[in-house]
């Protein structure tokens, strides 16, 4: 499949003087209803991937591969540019320059490369920890090694904001610029004050993967060069709820058409792209 168009969208985003609410997706029915109501982007998290593919709390434990086949999956659904969160990149600067090679080839728009100590060392339940600057940027150098399409989106992540502090925040963002990252990722910003001082600092478009009380104002986040603003991955949980009470009703004696929250078929039918499958019977089976 092509992939170029989808990262051009992308990175006029970031070249714009909007900033954007992404919307959080897990599969590919949910990529294409994000897709078809009009998001421009769609962000597969971490987290999101674990619990989808495993099942599994956000640990680190889903694999480099899992990962990459879900965002393919996701991708080959549609047309939706798609932004990943790549963790840690699966290890150590190598892992990162795979980590990429991968994503790349599945077809997403955009990644982030964070500078957490992952997955969680040994003797330090409870506590993140970054890595050193060197370190994260030896990280960033071999992402954008990997890249091999100059339109996928590199971008440095750091939860330095609520870790380490400002300072050290505004270090690792001004480090891992220099090194050559498309985008700055940060977690933790918690007020305009501390916002400000990152985009005084920096000069690429800034990424929020939260937003507080004080960051909801999309005009004022355009104005601080925040071109992506997460706002959580509440469709993931609203699935996972819908399914636990449809499954629990039907358990209970609820009869199946009495199950009111169920997708009608016309729904399932567009999502599904039944349209299409209908067409391809008739012109490759011999249909009538």
């Amino acid at each position: 499949m092509h992939w170029t168009a989808r990262r051009e969208r992308f990175r006029a985003i970031l070249a714009g003087e909007r900033c954007i609410h992404p919307g959080s997706v897990y599969d590919p029915l949910s990529a294409r209803i994000a897709e078809d109501i009009g998001f421009e982007v769609g962000m597969f998290a971490g987290s999101i991937a674990s619990m989808t593919v495993l099942g599994a709390p956000d640990l680190i434990v889903l694999t480099l591969s899992e990962f990459a086949a879900q965002a393919y999956r996701i991708c080959r659904a549609g047309n939706l540019a798609l932004l990943v969160d790549a963790d840690h990149g699966y290890g150590n600067a190598l892992n990162v320059k795979r980590t990429v090679e991968e994503l790349e080839t599945a077809g997403v728009a955009a990644l982030t490369i964070e500078d957490t100590a992952l997955p969680q060392p040994f003797g330090e339940l409870g506590k993140t920890r970054l890595i050193p600057i060197g370190e994260g940027v030896g990280k960033m150098r071999a992402a954008l090694a990997g890249r091999q399409d100059p339109k996928l989106v590199v971008a440095g992540r750091t939860s330095a904001p609520a870790v380490t502090g400002l300072d050290d925040t505004i270090a690792r963002c001004r480090a891992y610029e220099a090194a050559g990252v498309d985008a700055l990722f940060l977690v933790g910003i918690r007020t305009r004050a501390e916002l400000e001082a990152v985009a005084a600092a920096t000069h690429v478009p800034l990424m929020l993967g939260t937003l507080g009380k004080d960051l909801k104002d999309r005009e004022y986040l355009a104005g601080q060069r925040v071109r992506i603003g997460l706002q959580g991955h509440q469709p993931f949980m609203a699935a996972v709820r819908a399914t636990y009470e449809a499954l629990k009703a039907l358990r209970d004696g609820t009869q199946p058409e009495d199950i009111k929250t169920a997708a009608p078929g016309e729904m399932m039918k567009t999502l599904t792209r039944d349209a299409d499958y209908q067409r391809w019977l008739k012109d490759f089976l011999g249909g009538k």
